[in-house]
């Protein structure tokens, strides 16, 4: 039986990870940080591609990685317009549309498919993305804002979070399509959503500035605050507030959570202020999407590379536990679902999605 070479590139708002599979067995995966204070020197997001890309190149070459008999590379996908839950083939509008932010969300998961591009235009490999940051499965009721014609986005780490949904559905033997949970991915972007049935329907658009602020975005402001205080800043200073430069970038000038920890850990008035807000702020949104749920919640799960902190899961379960159990799943499972979904496709056990190039949602009717 044929084995399946796999590479995975998940570009994060911090960092860019990296994969190898062998079919299910994971080879290597690494890490590679990048600080804001770097990261703000493109005018882009989409100017980081090369820089990105070198991180890449640089990882291949120094640990001899051979990729000449590469079957597939699994990307993190993003800014598309939004898509149904699953596996897609990427093609060229794909590409076209998420390097043009076609469905409004300005993060660096727009260069996955980008950089996987790079990457088959040299080894040959097929491109997939699955469950992008752009799924959206919203009810309608979600959708509705106060201005006639503007309307919410689902916007999350869907990867993330659908993976460990269904992994504490396996380990508890139920089916998640008839569970109830709630899911906060807390990381360097923090995304909260209620799970009915299978569906996500409803949670905050980090990537937009909604919701908890986070190492990397500014969170909820007023609206009035924002003219006040942010109105004279260019439309580029303020999608970087909301993806890249908000949060601990600006309160602390780096968005490395490891040096505001440990300010944390050593008193600092200002660095516990920050921490504890930031963790009492997802408290609110856990509580948020429980009226979603109606108050039926089977499951909270804690998911994401913050929760290497002990203190999160503890301040959340002091807030949150009376809304129902809590599971913690410390760090991202996003590399081996990248993986397992190509794996799929590439033995024929499902099909590959195409990409439409029109959101799921286009607006009511009346």
């Amino acid at each position: 039986m044929k084995k399946y070479k796999i590479f995975v590139i998940n570009p994060g708002s911090t960092s860019t990870k990296l994969s190898l599979f062998i079919d299910e067995n994971e080879l290597f995966t690494t890490d590679v940080f990048h600080d804001s204070s770097i990261l703000k020197t493109f005018g882009h997001i989409n100017d980081q591609l090369d820089y990105r890309m070198q991180v890449v190149e640089d990882f291949i070459k120094d640990n001899g990685i051979d990729l000449t008999d590469l079957d597939a590379i699994a990307c993190r996908g993003g800014a598309s317009y939004s898509v149904e839950s699953g596996t897609y083939e990427v093609d060229e509008r794909l590409i076209k549309d998420t390097k043009e932010a076609k469905g409004g969300l300005y993060h660096s998961s727009m260069l996955g498919v980008q950089m996987g591009k790079r990457l088959s235009d040299r080894y040959g490999a097929r491109i997939f993305m699955s469950d992008p940051t752009v799924t959206d499965e919203y009810d309608d009721i979600a959708r509705v804002t106060g201005i006639d014609g503007i309307y919410r986005k689902a916007i999350s780490h869907a990867l993330n979070q659908k993976a460990v949904a269904k992994m504490y559905a396996k380990e508890v033997g139920k089916d998640y399509e008839k569970l109830d949970l709630i899911v906060a991915h807390i990381d360097g972007g923090i995304s909260i959503c209620a799970h009915h049935h299978g569906r996500m329907i409803d949670g905050n658009d980090g990537g937009g500035g909604d919701g908890p602020f986070t190492p990397t975005r500014m969170g909820s402001m007023a609206v009035t605050d924002v003219v006040e205080y942010l109105w004279d800043r260019s439309k580029e200073e303020m999608k970087d507030l909301c993806s890249v430069s908000g949060g601990f970038s600006d309160h602390f000038k780096t968005s490395n959570s490891d040096k505001v920890y440990e300010l944390y850990k050593k008193g600092d008035d200002k660095a516990k202020r920050v921490f504890d807000a930031m963790i009492y702020q997802v408290a609110k949104c856990i509580g948020a999407m429980a009226t979603v749920l109606k108050g039926h919640v089977d499951q909270i799960i804690l998911t994401g590379g913050l929760l290497r902190f002990e203190e999160i899961s503890k301040m959340l379960d002091e807030r949150c536990s009376f809304i129902a159990p809590i599971s913690v799943y410390k760090g991202e499972y996003e590399q081996r679902a990248l993986a397992s979904r190509a794996l799929e496709v590439l033995r024929g056990e499902k099909q590959a999605k195409r990409y439409s190039g029109k959101p799921v949602f286009e607006g009511f009717k009346e």
